[in-house]
């Protein structure tokens, strides 16, 4: 029987990342329609507020955050990268101190490129190694990088259910594999730049219970729940191995992680207080056992009433989590800025911080604000404890 508490392991205590407590900007440049394309960094004014919006990281002690870099406006003709969009990111960075996770790839690609041809992998491993080339110029030695963004999500909404691009139903599996196969490539391109950089692999950490206590309904329940390390074991060389991967490029999991990432395998939603439900300590328990690999929480968060609510519960299940020597690096909160919704232009009142006012300023989430300074005081309390 497994024993909840575990107390044979001692407690973990992170180190990985400047700050335990991150921000993570909106950054996914999907096309939601044909032709439409959603750029939630000029949605939620980041793009021309990214000193304003770094500065507030400093001054909420937020030192590490994960930003995008958009391909698609660095890479307008083949081979050709311009970096005007993006040095203004790498320049607050450095001014306010700010350890960043860079995003090369957040449900978007380059106008006039197929993602189903072999072009989207070349291309996006050179896109890597550009971009790697340049953090060395600029003197970066060891970046964190994190290649595709759930790319389990994105293979399901772009090719399953064509909620955004490309737009295909049935092709999700084959999606989940042409995204590995380039972040993979891409991967290898980077460290052939940078032998030290480090990548996130971010990807939905979800539980999926059976509706039922059928022997069908339990197997597709674990068929479901089962599909969410197949990534991970991609990239890890575990499985698939024509595709490229190795243990070695299996850095930091990041994990997403939302109040509907719980269902049972007929889509119904799996609510806490139901038998099924499992603790978030000990999903991240399980993760952690089957990969050995440093986790970060890479995106968390819930809709501005509930937003100090969730941070908490979630706080205390990491503690949980890092009491049984769980090694949990950090949480990041997202997102970090409030945008209108990328899928039907609703305003989304979820960030720590609002959408900016006519002079650029943003108003602040206090209830979100307060919960994270209370959290971040009880964490650095324990970490002065055990020091």
């Amino acid at each position: 029987m497994c024993n909840d508490t575990d107390s044979s392991r001692s407690r973990h205590h992170p180190r990985l990342f400047q700050s335990f407590f991150q921000g993570s900007f909106p950054g996914s440049s999907a096309c939601r329609s044909p032709g439409k394309r959603a750029d939630l960094m000029i949605n939620s004014g980041h793009d021309t507020l990214v000193d304003k919006d770094y500065a507030l990281l400093a001054e909420h002690q937020l030192l590490s955050a994960r930003d995008g870099v958009r391909w698609y406006l660095i890479e307008k003709e083949p081979g050709k990268y311009c970096w005007e969009s993006f040095l203004p990111q790498l320049e607050a960075a450095r001014k306010y101190h700010i350890q960043m996770i860079w995003e090369l790839a957040h449900f978007g690609w380059p106008d006039g490129m197929d993602i189903w041809q072999p072009e989207f992998v070349d291309r996006f491993a050179a896109f890597g190694a550009a971009f790697a080339r340049l953090l060395r110029e600029q003197g970066e030695t060891q970046p964190l990088i994190s290649p595709m963004n759930q790319i389990s999500f994105w293979s399901w909404a772009g090719a399953e259910i064509a909620w955004f691009n490309p737009f295909d139903t049935g092709r999700g599996y084959e999606l989940k594999q042409q995204l590995t196969k380039a972040a993979i490539a891409a991967m290898y391109a980077i460290r052939n730049e940078l032998p030290e950089a480090r990548f996130v692999i971010t990807d939905p950490l979800v539980h999926v219970a059976a509706s039922g206590y059928s022997s069908t309904a339990k197997n597709a329940a674990q068929q479901q729940h089962e599909a969410q390390f197949e990534v991970w074991d991609w990239i890890s060389g575990r499985s698939l191995p024509e595709l490229g991967g190795s243990e070695e490029l299996l850095d930091i999991i990041g994990l997403t992680w939302y109040p509907d990432h719980q269902w049972f395998h007929n889509g119904d939603p799996l609510e806490p207080h139901h038998p099924d439900y499992r603790p978030l300590h000990l999903l991240l328990r399980d993760i952690a056992t089957r990969y050995q690999r440093p986790l970060l929480l890479a995106e968390t968060g819930a809709e501005a009433i509930r937003c100090a609510e969730w941070l908490n519960r979630v706080c205390e299940e990491v503690r949980s989590a890092l009491d049984m020597g769980v090694a949990v690096e950090g949480i990041s909160l997202y997102p970090l800025v409030d945008y209108p919704s990328w899928d039907d232009d609703r305003r989304l009142p979820a960030g720590l911080f609002g959408l900016p006012d006519a002079n650029g300023n943003r108003t602040v989430n206090e209830a979100c604000a307060l919960a994270l300074r209370s959290q971040q005081i009880k964490f650095k309390q324990n970490q002065d404890r055990e020091e």
